[in-house]
């Protein structure tokens, strides 16, 4: 790999309490920057102050949306190593985003190497609270100065990092979600599996009227036929009817998460039935009616683990499971956070340590 090139602050930030950390609103002393241009490729690996950078008003970035990102997570565990979860599957899945937005490939191996240089120079930004870590938040800009629709010839790419607390203010409790019917976020061949700024911008309205309406999430249905489920505004979703664990399968408009990933490994470890399949929301409120819904849970990086009490569809609202957090989703959330901080055995091999 390029060797990388340091430049640091002249006095280092302090961690703020946990009561401070929130999230996304608190960043490190430090980020990790690459270039690239045509026919040289990605260059200039570098470790420099957290800091405004100036671009031109052309830049195309800004008005074509041809941009990237990922988020994952470092934790510290009792005995103060840190470590990222499952990095290699999130940068894949940077990857995976970069092609559908026509944005060169990077190498995995020399952005996990930066990401750790940078995590090496900012370890005392890792919380060590249960509940708390550092978000790492890697994207992607392009960088032409162009007022035109084409392929940008030059990017940047960036890793900032973020000190954070639970994602949601309500802690590990059932969210409410309202079925959304009215807009739409994505459809087959177009953005919906990849992460870019434009499937979240399409997001702000639904969302924006859902909380007004006292609703935490959306629940986003098919832009074809508006009653397939596909996935929550920020995570993916599961179903457990009658002992199965059901979510919605990747058909090109959903964003294929790796903790989606993570719940299904350990789902068939434990020995329960999954699937993934086409599901509408008659057949969950069906299985509700029949008392056969047994849970309601999201997936994602953020928020790792979400139980669902609520769900809103057309005015109909049906509550799962009394409101109460699930024994499935309790169990998940208590492995999956127990492997990234460090109290349960890593025998699937997610965590991997900064250094040694």
């Amino acid at each position: 790999m390029t060797d990388i090139t340091i430049n640091q602050v002249d006095k280092a930030g302090v961690l703020p309490t946990d009561k401070q950390l929130g999230f996304g609103n608190i960043f490190t002393d430090h980020m990790f920057v690459m270039d690239y241009e045509a026919g040289k490729g990605w260059h200039s690996p570098r470790i420099v102050p957290y800091g405004e950078f100036q671009f031109v008003p052309a830049t195309i970035v800004f008005h074509y949306g041809q941009a990237i990102f990922e988020g994952m997570k470092a934790f510290r565990a009792a005995n103060n190593q840190i470590a990222v979860f499952r990095t290699k599957h999130y940068l894949n899945r940077f990857n995976r985003s970069a092609g559908h937005l026509c944005i060169p490939p990077v190498d995995v191996e020399e952005v996990q190497a930066g990401l750790f240089k940078l995590l090496e120079l900012e370890k005392h930004w890792v919380p060590d609270t249960p509940g708390t870590s550092l978000y790492i938040r890697p994207f992607i800009i392009s960088t032409d100065g162009y007022i035109g629709v084409r392929v940008s010839n030059t990017y940047k790419l960036f890793i900032i990092l973020s000190p954070v607390g639970a994602y949601y203010e309500t802690g590990f409790n059932p969210v409410s979600i309202k079925v959304e019917d009215k807009y739409v976020r994505a459809t087959k061949g177009g953005l919906g599996q990849a992460k870019t700024p434009a499937n979240y911008a399409m997001s702000l309205p639904a969302q924006a009227e859902a909380h007004t309406e006292g609703f935490g999430q959306v629940l986003w249905l098919d832009a074809v036929h508006r009653k397939y489920i596909e996935e929550v505004g920020t995570m993916n979703i599961f179903f457990k009817i009658k002992g199965e664990i059901v979510t919605p399968e990747l058909n090109g408009s959903i964003l294929g998460g790796i903790t989606r990933q993570t719940v299904l490994e350990l789902a068939r470890n434990w020995g329960l039935k999954t699937s993934e399949r086409q599901i509408s929301i008659e057949e969950i409120y069906e299985a509700h009616a029949k008392g056969e819904l047994e849970e309601v849970f999201g997936s994602g990086t953020a928020a790792v683990i979400s139980p669902v009490g609520e769900l809103s569809w057309k005015g109909q609202r049906i509550i799962v499971n009394n409101n109460q957090t699930g024994e499935f989703a309790q169990k998940l959330f208590d492995f999956v956070t127990g492997v990234q901080y460090g109290s349960v055995p890593d025998e699937f091999g997610w965590m991997d340590n900064v250094s040694n």
